[in-house]
């Protein structure tokens, strides 16, 4: 399978690439800088250029089957309010129904959207506005992101994350749409192979699960 990856410099973007070209899929990257990228795959394509330039994500969407979506701001960022994540969504949405490119697999937080109601009220209500503000200030980004995918005429599916770890893979992700079973973290690896695993599933099409191990 074609499939763009946006993210592929960060903490799980790197994980994800590999787990992506280990299952054989052909895989574009667009990234700012391509000295960021030191993995040399017969398979994989590297592009330099800004994912807020919509001409430059049109380019690099053509003749694509999928996309993968999971970008950050550089680990917890730098704590200000940013819409990043969901300005760059908006514009990977729009290119890719302008192309009629229909799989999108996207990257999310477990609080963001409905999950929130997964969390106990002591960390909604203290933790995350008083200890953990730059939690807070990407889970407002993801919020104004997911809106964009739902309404889309994409198959997207949002994966929720809690506290990512990078850890050797247990070999167990549990997908939840009701916070059952909820757990609060996942390996980097699981994370990576569900993400990567969503291209050909379609269990969650149009859903949004929050995984865990």
């Amino acid at each position: 399978m074609k499939v763009v990856l946006f993210g592929a410099t960060g903490f799980s973007g790197k994980a994800i690439l590999k787990e992506a070209l280990l299952k054989q899929h052909q895989v574009t990257i667009l990234v700012r800088n391509k000295s960021a990228i030191n993995l040399d795959a017969e398979n994989l394509t590297v592009v330099e250029g800004n994912v807020l330039d919509k001409n430059t994500v049109a380019e690099v969407l053509k003749n694509c089957d999928a996309v993968i979506q999971c970008l950050g701001v550089g680990g917890k960022g730098n704590g200000k309010p940013t819409t990043f994540i969901s300005d760059a969504t908006k514009i990977i949405v729009e290119e890719m129904e302008k192309q009629q490119i229909k799989r999108l697999i996207a990257m999310s937080n477990v609080g963001a959207g409905n999950s929130i109601s997964f969390q106990p009220w002591f960390f909604t209500k203290i933790i995350l506005p008083y200890f953990m503000k730059w939690l807070n200030v990407l889970i407002d980004d993801k919020n104004r992101m997911e809106p964009i995918i739902m309404n889309s005429e994409l198959d997207w599916t949002i994966v929720r994350c809690p506290n990512i770890v990078d850890k050797p893979a247990k070999g167990t992700c549990n997908a939840t749409l009701d916070g059952k079973g909820l757990k609060l973290s996942i390996t980097l690896p699981d994370l990576s192979k569900f993400m990567v695993d969503q291209l050909k599933q379609t269990a969650f099409i149009k859903q949004a699960p929050s995984v865990s191990n």
